[in-house]
């Protein structure tokens, strides 16, 4: 009996002992998986540094991250030490969902290998609007996202065969137009843009095209990157998984308020709140790689940011092209010594300069989407049904720009400055 008993308690340590030797491996090598991806930078958040997520150290199976995850948040790690994983999660998921590869997803190499993934990218934005009528920031994007697709796919174009174009020799014809009707002092307040084309024009090389287009689809990229995660989120776990991105750091008080604002149901809040996430995208996302992009070699990155604008015509229904939205106006004396009034129709702004862009955005894309959105909504679901691809070989501008360059110098208009200045 006492020899029993022995060999149970014996028996029972063995295993206790077992046990334990069998756990704790079990423990440190979990422990050892969350600190390998605790306090990563997040140091592709940009989408510049190359292909793939935004660490290079972080895995892209989603069963793993979500794994992951969850050890982290029973260990009860800060968020902010595994804001990384948890970007990265998200990330995953929703680009698995739009039929995105991740890993591979690199912007600079070009239009033809990125093709798939500017289509897929706006389709999903375009289907979160369809079905989700809160989620304003996501249609517009698809919408205006395929007039992007487009230039781009012309941006291509122009690297391989740039001698096509001849837009420096229409821009010197602009200024020339200028200079006979108003004299040389008005070329000095032409904008700097169309200074810059008509200066550097020819100058610009395949290499510059090329350097352009791989930075402009780094900032598609980049503004998928940020903002899907969050509308992933969204759908999937609502404002609770959105509390999470906070507390890890991701974003502040601000998006956070608007995405209750989003989710809130009112009317004015559902605006609000994407205006809020609308403004992060232009300014916090891609501001800087803008302003980079027009200090790009001087003149030639003015010249090109400047184009961007000069061709642009948004989808969004009622909302005027660029180039009629303050256009050029030149105050100088006649003549017989009246003021007059010269009027170019391009625009007299950079869709690159932060400012000018966001007062186009706020004055026509926002106010013209939400009214379609609120008050003609079949129209708008017609649009955002169309298959993708015609959407955007739709709009194909860039090569066009020579007989719109032209096109301006023989519009070209004086008036009185009276007149004009009530034109406006």
């Amino acid at each position: 009996m006492r020899l029993g008993t022995l060999l149970r308690s014996t028996g029972l340590v063995l295993a206790a002992v077992v046990g334990v030797g069998l756990a704790t491996p079990k423990t440190a090598v979990a422990a050892a998986d969350i600190d390998r991806y605790l306090d990563l930078p997040l140091s592709n958040r940009d989408a510049e540094q190359g292909p793939g997520g935004v660490n290079p150290e972080l895995p892209y199976g989603r069963a793993e991250l979500g794994r992951l995850l969850d050890e982290a948040r029973a260990e009860r790690v800060p968020p902010t030490r595994y804001a990384a994983l948890l970007y990265q999660y998200w990330l995953v998921d929703v680009t698995e969902r739009a039929g995105i590869d991740l890993r591979s997803w690199d912007p600079r190499a070009g239009v033809a290998a990125n093709r798939d993934n500017l289509v897929k990218s706006y389709r999903y934005y375009e289907n979160l609007q369809l079905d989700h009528r809160e989620l304003q920031w996501a249609g517009m994007g698809g919408q205006v996202g395929a007039d992007f697709g487009g230039g781009l796919i012309d941006f291509e174009l122009m690297s391989t065969a740039y001698s096509l174009p001849g837009i420096a020799e229409s821009a010197r014809a602009v200024v020339d137009s200028v200079t006979r009707t108003a004299g040389p002092d008005a070329v000095a307040q032409l904008p700097d843009g169309l200074a810059a084309l008509a200066r550097a024009g020819s100058r610009i090389t395949p290499g510059d095209l090329s350097y352009i287009l791989g930075m402009i689809l780094v900032m598609q990229k980049n503004i998928f990157s940020d903002l899907m995660p969050m509308h992933d989120a969204y759908v999937v776990g609502g404002l609770p998984a959105l509390a999470e991105f906070q507390a890890a750091g991701l974003f502040g008080d601000d998006i956070m308020g608007a995405w209750r604002d989003v989710a809130s149901g009112d009317g004015e809040r559902v605006a609000a709140g994407n205006r809020t996430l609308l403004r992060r995208e232009q300014q916090w996302v891609v501001g800087r790689q803008w302003d980079d992009l027009r200090a790009y070699r001087g003149d030639v990155g003015t010249a090109i940011t400047y184009l961007t604008g000069a061709a642009g015509s948004p989808s969004v229904a009622g909302v005027r092209p660029m180039r009629e939205f303050r256009p050029v106006r030149v105050p100088f004396t006649a003549a017989d010594g009246r003021p007059m009034t010269l009027t170019l129709p391009l625009p007299d702004w950079n869709w690159s300069d932060f400012e000018s862009r966001w007062d186009y955005i706020n004055s026509e894309l926002l106010p013209k989407y939400r009214n379609q959105l609120e008050n003609d909504w079949p129209a708008l679901e017609a649009a955002l049904r169309t298959p993708y691809d015609i959407q955007m070989e739709s709009k194909r501008p860039l090569l066009n720009i020579p007989q719109l360059l032209r096109s301006a110098a023989a519009e070209l208009s004086v008036a009185p400055a009276q007149e004009a200045g009530n034109a406006s």
